[in-house]
């Protein structure tokens, strides 16, 4: 693999492997099939692929296993990544109860909240435990990634206690911005999401 592959490549790579995910133990995938599931041309899987230890046979395509598993090494999925939630509101509760995460290599390690009300309270397979504990939950458990899912008002100070107890990437799914350095930060946005939607009904509709 190369040692550095674009940022817009990175961000489909996931589509890829939900989409060859479907196809798993059915032998071989053709760029075209892959682009046309993926919606985008033939010719950028191909580009896109080219960054990776895969190679294709012309006129079969690649192996979808083998694929599957390139592609699950470019990401850095060829381990579990636990993961810890700051905010235990129905957000944080939706998130935790997801299981969706062990499937793709993640597992919670962690769901922490300020509120003495909900902390020892159960949530699927975790208990929601003190943000007061965050630093030890944080070492002791291996954990890099965290999910910011608090309040906005809480959200900026949730992802520097994140940072600051050794957390190196965010996905924020609080309706605010945050900064901090020395850590990548996703953001969520749903309202963003549903105004783009809404601009491209709208484009549509020819109004």
């Amino acid at each position: 693999m190369r040692t550095h592959i674009p940022d817009a490549t990175v961000a489909r790579l996931p589509v890829y492997l939900r989409c060859l995910s479907m196809r798993a133990g059915t032998g071989t995938c053709s760029s075209q099939d892959l682009a046309r599931t993926a919606g985008v041309n033939s010719a950028q899987v191909r580009k896109d692929l080219s960054f990776l230890d895969a190679q294709g046979v012309r006129g079969v395509g690649y192996d979808v296993d083998e694929l599957r598993l390139e592609i699950r090494k470019a990401l850095g999925l060829t381990h579990e990544f636990p993961i810890v939630i700051a905010g235990a509101g129905d957000l944080g509760r939706a998130l935790a109860n997801y299981g969706g995460f062990r499937e793709w290599g993640f597992s919670v390690g962690a769901i922490l909240d300020v509120d003495a009300r909900k902390i020892g309270s159960r949530i699927g397979d975790s208990v929601v435990e003190s943000m007061d504990d965050l630093e030890a939950i944080v070492a002791e458990r291996n954990i890099e990634i965290g999910i910011v899912a608090t309040p906005a008002i809480h959200a900026q100070t949730a992802a520097e206690r994140l940072v600051g107890a050794g957390v190196r990437s965010i996905l924020n799914f609080a309706p605010t911005v945050i900064s901090v350095e020395a850590a990548e930060i996703r953001r969520v946005d749903l309202s963003t999401e549903l105004q783009i939607l809404a601009y491209h009904l709208q484009e549509r509709s020819g109004n």
